[in-house]
């Protein structure tokens, strides 16, 4: 089986690598050679007392949006005063600007 393994350079000189979906497993070594086969022993410890299984999680029902900013998307795109609110909101926002730059 195969796992990434993402590699940071460190001060020093060093490297570490964190095994990628496994959150706990972080090797360090002088080389980036030293540092995989440290990350590699940890991983085949940890999977001598443990396994990782690949679990399939249903759709979300018809209807529920997994991202409520796509439910109002384009809803106020025919309300003839929707650029005047827009207004309204930049003209504030410069009073709240002006205000918090006098302070």
């Amino acid at each position: 089986m195969q796992y990434q393994v993402l590699v940071q350079n460190l001060p020093e000189g060093l490297f570490s690598a964190f095994v990628v979906g496994i959150p706990d497993i972080i090797a360090e070594g002088r080389t980036l050679e030293e540092t995989l086969n440290k990350a590699k022993a940890l991983l085949e410890e940890r999977l001598a007392v443990a396994r990782l299984f690949t679990i399939e999680v249903e759709e979300a029902p018809a209807g529920v949006s997994a991202n409520p900013w796509l439910e109002t998307h384009g809803v106020l795109r025919d309300d003839p005063t929707f650029d005047d609110w827009v207004e309204e909101i930049v003209k504030y926002r410069r009073e709240v600007d002006a205000e918090e730059s006098q302070l």
